[in-house]
């Protein structure tokens, strides 16, 4: 997740340490956070802050929260290797593109599932974000400028005048793991995040008992050698007069903290946005694992929504069960965006698309790239089948065919984010 713009893709995790995420930590939504909510809070993933970087993604730890035991394994992640040419403008232009963790083959647009049917019109204000953000920095090296530029002139509309463009000026690759495991399979785990949506208020009272803080001042201007863990920080009051505002959820404010951002509805009616600012430095421990090493709760019911039944039935416990993770993520308060539908920032500086973006591990795949996925919805064998954008990262992002699905702001999308934990393949579009 480094500072991102604003989101964080969150895991969960049971072992894993977070990193900035797709989101802020200057992952927007990652920001060093745990993206893939659901994943995240078992496995140890924390997004979109330090991770899936949107705000410097927890982003990653950044959304995989809940079902992330199955992402506890180590996995290898070797550098990009790039094979380039200047051309006379001394400009870096990618003539291939590799990378030791994932083996890309050229192959069929005939061989993408559903291609023809998919409605690229919802797809394409994502490319263009992706452009937008490529244009300015580029840190895969594969030039994306002349597919970009041509971008232009296509007729955004049309469904037909989008999917020529994609096959003129992009080759479409097959991704199958080169490393683990997995060596060989072209199969592997689509998980999902989500943006949050609490209500808030400036001031504590009645319902509104949870505060959410900025960084601590006293840090900013020397920061002591040892952080006190999530528990020590409330105990002794060091966070007393650094609330941005106080919400009326407990574990709404701890599954946001995963994810690395989310917008508060403020008791006047207005909506702000917070991002990652930074965390305490402490490891972080799934609160999801913590209840099932206790027999709280079953694999089963590992979920966001598990928990917080969970929690609606033992409210004297909350406390203990969320100081089980010693971690605990600080936020800004981003600037507010005219547009109520725009998503948090990714790993790649753009907003975030709903159903459009997903975090992806930069070891394995260029950021910013049109990646196209083959899986299915939460909990069905419905086939979810679309063109995405790779716009965000997480640390519990790891492998060649590995997504996370960001799947917007709200309950709905919470919904989703928190069962999605299907099985998946991708294909990944470079220029010509």
């Amino acid at each position: 997740m480094s500072f991102r713009p604003i989101m964080v893709q969150t895991t969960i995790m049971t072992s894993m340490t977070k990193a900035t995420p797709a989101s802020k930590a200057n992952k927007s939504m990652g920001n060093s956070s745990n993206k893939s909510l659901n994943w995240g809070f078992l496995s140890g993933k924390q997004v979109s802050s330090q991770k899936h970087s949107s705000f410097w993604k927890f982003s990653s730890y950044l959304s995989y929260g809940l079902l992330g035991l199955a992402l506890s394994s180590c996995v290898t992640q070797p550098s990009y290797t790039h094979q380039t040419t200047k051309n006379s403008a001394s400009e870096v232009r990618a003539s291939s593109y590799a990378s030791s963790v994932a083996k890309l083959t050229s192959t069929s647009w005939n061989d993408l599932p559903g291609w023809y049917d998919d409605d690229l019109t919802a797809a394409w204000p994502a490319w263009k974000r992706s452009c937008e953000g490529l244009m300015k920095r580029n840190p895969s090296g594969v030039d994306w400028r002349p597919a970009c530029r041509a971008a232009e002139r296509v007729n955004a509309t049309s469904n037909q005048s989008i999917r020529d463009y994609f096959e003129s000026h992009m080759k479409v690759m097959a991704i199958r793991h080169q490393t683990g495991s997995s060596a060989g399979s072209a199969h592997g785990l689509v998980t999902g995040y989500y943006e949050p949506y609490l209500n808030g208020s400036r001031q504590k009272g009645g319902a509104y008992q949870t505060p959410l803080h900025r960084y601590p001042d006293a840090w900013k201007k020397r920061k002591p050698s040892e952080l006190p863990t999530r528990a020590e920080l409330f105990s002794s009051g060091q966070l007393n007069g650094q609330e941005i505002v106080w919400v009326d959820d407990a574990v709404a404010a701890a599954f946001m903290q995963v994810q690395g951002s989310g917008r508060i509805r403020m008791t006047d009616g207005k909506i702000i946005r917070l991002g990652f600012a930074g965390t305490n430095d402490q490891p972080f421990k799934s609160f999801a694992q913590w209840l099932l090493d206790r027999g709280e709760i079953t694999r089963a019911t590992a979920t966001m929504q598990g928990i917080q039944a969970w929690a609606k039935k033992n409210p004297n416990r909350v406390q203990e069960m969320l100081n089980a993770n010693p971690r605990y993520v600080f936020f800004r308060e981003m600037p507010a965006s005219p547009d109520a539908n725009i998503g948090p920032i990714g790993a790649l500086g753009v907003p975030l698309t709903s159903e459009r973006s997903i975090a992806i591990d930069t070891k394995a795949l260029p950021l910013g790239a049109p990646v196209y996925i083959a899986t299915t919805y939460p909990l069905t064998q419905k086939p979810l089948q679309r063109l995405m954008m790779a716009q965000d990262t997480g640390t519990a992002i790891v492998g060649a065919v590995r997504a996370d699905f960001y799947w917007g702001t709200g309950d709905q999308a919470g919904e989703y984010a928190g069962r999605m934990k299907q099985q998946g393949r991708m294909w990944v579009f470079m220029p010509r």
